[in-house]
Protein backbone atom coordinates (compact mmCIF):
# COMPACT_ATOMS: atom_id res chain seq x y z
CA UNK A 1 0.00 0.00 0.00
CA UNK A 2 1.17 3.51 -0.78
CA UNK A 3 -0.15 7.02 -0.21
CA UNK A 4 -1.01 8.46 -3.62
CA UNK A 5 -3.04 11.51 -2.63
CA UNK A 6 -4.02 14.04 0.00
CA UNK A 7 -7.36 15.80 0.25
CA UNK A 8 -9.33 18.27 2.35
CA UNK A 9 -13.10 18.12 2.82
CA UNK A 10 -15.34 21.18 2.56
CA UNK A 11 -18.72 21.88 4.18
CA UNK A 12 -20.66 20.44 1.20
CA UNK A 13 -19.03 17.01 1.64
CA UNK A 14 -16.80 17.42 -1.43
CA UNK A 15 -13.04 16.87 -1.22
CA UNK A 16 -10.27 18.56 -3.16
CA UNK A 17 -6.62 17.65 -3.38
CA UNK A 18 -3.87 16.01 -5.39
CA UNK A 19 -3.04 12.56 -6.74
CA UNK A 20 0.63 11.78 -7.30
CA UNK A 21 2.24 8.53 -8.43
CA UNK A 22 5.26 7.67 -10.53
CA UNK A 23 3.27 8.51 -13.68
CA UNK A 24 0.54 10.88 -12.42
CA UNK A 25 0.72 14.35 -10.89
CA UNK A 26 -2.82 15.72 -10.84
CA UNK A 27 -3.63 18.84 -8.84
CA UNK A 28 -7.12 20.18 -8.25
CA UNK A 29 -8.79 16.77 -8.10
CA UNK A 30 -12.38 17.03 -6.87
CA UNK A 31 -14.39 14.25 -5.22
CA UNK A 32 -18.00 15.40 -5.39
CA UNK A 33 -21.16 13.75 -4.02
CA UNK A 34 -23.54 12.27 -6.59
CA UNK A 35 -27.30 12.03 -6.36
CA UNK A 36 -27.89 8.28 -6.17
CA UNK A 37 -30.78 6.86 -8.17
CA UNK A 38 -30.02 3.21 -7.35
CA UNK A 39 -28.23 1.47 -4.45
CA UNK A 40 -25.30 0.18 -6.52
CA UNK A 41 -24.51 3.58 -8.03
CA UNK A 42 -21.35 5.35 -6.82
CA UNK A 43 -21.73 7.88 -4.02
CA UNK A 44 -19.09 10.25 -5.46
CA UNK A 45 -17.61 11.32 -8.78
CA UNK A 46 -13.84 11.96 -9.07
CA UNK A 47 -12.93 14.81 -11.42
CA UNK A 48 -9.71 16.30 -12.80
CA UNK A 49 -10.99 19.62 -14.10
CA UNK A 50 -14.14 18.70 -16.00
CA UNK A 51 -12.94 15.17 -16.85
CA UNK A 52 -14.26 12.25 -14.82
CA UNK A 53 -11.32 10.06 -13.78
CA UNK A 54 -13.17 7.86 -11.33
CA UNK A 55 -15.97 7.16 -8.90
CA UNK A 56 -16.19 6.31 -5.20
CA UNK A 57 -18.45 4.42 -2.81
CA UNK A 58 -18.92 4.89 0.94
CA UNK A 59 -17.76 1.76 2.79
CA UNK A 60 -17.28 0.71 6.41
CA UNK A 61 -14.17 -1.15 7.51
CA UNK A 62 -14.03 -4.20 9.77
CA UNK A 63 -13.02 -1.72 12.50
CA UNK A 64 -16.28 0.20 11.93
CA UNK A 65 -14.55 3.22 10.29
CA UNK A 66 -16.05 4.84 7.21
CA UNK A 67 -13.89 5.39 4.13
CA UNK A 68 -14.34 5.86 0.41
CA UNK A 69 -13.49 3.05 -1.99
CA UNK A 70 -12.16 4.98 -5.00
CA UNK A 71 -11.91 3.50 -8.49
CA UNK A 72 -9.67 5.51 -10.83
CA UNK A 73 -9.44 4.76 -14.54
CA UNK A 74 -7.77 6.20 -17.61
CA UNK A 75 -7.16 4.84 -21.12
CA UNK A 76 -3.42 4.84 -20.29
CA UNK A 77 -3.98 2.37 -17.42
CA UNK A 78 -3.89 -1.37 -18.16
CA UNK A 79 -6.62 -1.80 -15.52
CA UNK A 80 -8.56 0.40 -13.08
CA UNK A 81 -6.72 1.49 -9.93
CA UNK A 82 -8.40 1.09 -6.54
CA UNK A 83 -7.63 3.19 -3.48
CA UNK A 84 -9.16 4.06 -0.13
CA UNK A 85 -9.73 7.64 1.01
CA UNK A 86 -9.38 7.61 4.79
CA UNK A 87 -9.52 10.36 7.40
CA UNK A 88 -6.35 10.94 9.40
CA UNK A 89 -5.93 13.93 11.72
CA UNK A 90 -8.62 16.05 9.98
CA UNK A 91 -7.00 15.37 6.58
CA UNK A 92 -7.88 12.74 4.04
CA UNK A 93 -5.30 10.37 2.60
CA UNK A 94 -5.73 8.36 -0.59
CA UNK A 95 -4.10 4.94 -0.14
CA UNK A 96 -3.51 2.72 -3.17
CA UNK A 97 -4.05 -1.00 -2.90
CA UNK A 98 -3.85 -3.95 -5.31
CA UNK A 99 -7.24 -5.13 -4.10
CA UNK A 100 -10.47 -3.19 -3.97
CA UNK A 101 -11.41 -5.30 -0.93
CA UNK A 102 -8.41 -4.36 1.25
CA UNK A 103 -9.47 -3.27 4.72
Amino acid sequence: MAIIGTFQKDSSGACSGTIKTLTLDIRGVQIKPLKKERDRMPDFQVLAGSTEIGVAWIKTSARDRQYLLVKLDDPAFCAPVYARLVEEDLRYTLIWSRSRHAD
